[in-house]
């Protein structure tokens, strides 16, 4: 059985295909789109009626992609770009009648609770108590637990995209002013979630999402062709280093390092300042870097149903299987867009193939 996640982020419409016949998704075919969306924007979120036009055609590409390997209707969601946008009721319309594929909005919570159900499947029982760190575009994921479900999840208007705009716009490179505004930014934003990482203790953190990924990679971790098996890391003293090095350099500069892509380069250094200042708020050293995030957790949970229908908007949501206590969480009505609150894959998932939307 085939199952497809379509995902609508910052930067990129991206389709997994995996095979969910066992308990852990496959992956058979990728493919994704560049759009960019964040880099245009408007002040207040608002997603501009060109930007709208090219994720519609992006998601009926990848929809009619999908059907050549055996997937109809994927399950397609978006991240911030869309949730925060003050015309998100337009975009999900639009894309629904004219993609024909229905676009969820999930709250930022319930990301953090499924990238945190695919670090812990990927890492397995041996982590331990573990930590989840995620840098998107437009949020920063957090989560702990013990078990496979987190006993904390929270989601926080702290991205790499988000943050280039409102601190860096018209600086290439920014001024050390704005650079210490936005770390102190970042402080007051995660001074009461990291006294509840430093609280818990994790005996392991992850760190997922591509930001993450690309700034290991700056730090020294193995390029992606040694394989999603090799060991990765990134601590804290090589974070820091990361940062000196950045702040000075242009975007177009940053783009030429190991690791940082010509797609990311200009929020790279927020991405480097809000890993920093957590992992030296939350006393964390080092990460494990963990190849699933996101993606990997919907398919995970779209394999625990045998389909994709666990969420339609009003359907519960992980923390109902009685994982997270109700007060750290809102319902999906009330979600307040500033805080809302196994075994280890098989070497088959090395062989898949991967493209552009055509």
């Amino acid at each position: 059985m085939r199952m497809g996640v379509l995902d609508v982020g910052s930067n990129t419409v991206g389709l997994v295909i995996a095979e969910t016949d066992g308990a852990v998704p496959l992956p058979v075919h990728t493919a994704k789109r560049r759009l960019r969306l964040s880099d245009h924007v408007e002040r207040g979120g608002h997603l501009p009626e060109e930007q709208v036009n090219r994720l519609v055609e992006a998601v009926a590409e990848a929809r009619v992609e999908g059907s050549r390997w055996g997937v109809t209707q994927p399950f397609a969601f978006a991240t911030a770009i869309v949730r925060d946008a003050p015309n998100r009721a337009e975009i999900l319309e639009r894309v629904t009648a004219e993609a024909e594929v229905p676009l969820h909005v999930l709250p930022g919570e319930v990301e953090a609770e499924l990238t945190f159900l695919a670090a812990r499947r990927w890492m397995g029982w041996r982590a331990g108590p573990l930590a989840m760190l995620d840098i998107g575009g437009g949020t920063l994921e957090v989560a702990f637990g013990r078990s496979k479900l987190p006993d904390f999840a929270i989601s926080l208007p702290l991205g790499a995209s988000r943050l280039t705009r409102e601190f860096f716009r018209g600086q290439d490179p920014p001024s050390l002013r704005r650079a210490k505004l936005l770390r102190r930014h970042v402080r007051h934003q995660l001074r009461d979630v990291a006294a509840r990482i430093r609280w818990e203790a994790p005996r392991t953190t992850v760190a997922t999402s591509r930001t993450l990924q690309q700034l290991g990679r700056l730090c020294g971790a193995a390029p992606g062709r040694s394989g999603p098996f090799t060991p990765r890391g990134i601590t804290r003293t090589d974070l820091r280093v990361a940062v000196e090095r950045l702040s000075v350099l242009p975007a177009a500069d940053r783009a030429l390092l190991p690791g940082i892509s010509p797609a990311r380069a200009g929020q790279s250094l927020a991405g480097a300042i809000v890993a920093h200042t957590t992992m030296k708020l939350m006393g964390i050293d080092e990460m494990t870097l963990c190849p699933w995030a996101l993606r990997e957790g919907v398919l995970l949970r779209c394999i625990e149903d045998g389909n994709s229908d666990w969420w339609d908007g009003t359907a519960p949501s992980l923390r109902d299987q009685g994982a997270v206590p109700p007060q750290v969480l809102r319902p999906f009505g009330g979600v307040d867009a500033s805080a809302t609150v196994s075994a280890t894959p098989s070497s088959a998932q090395l062989s898949t193939r991967s493209g552009q939307f055509n």
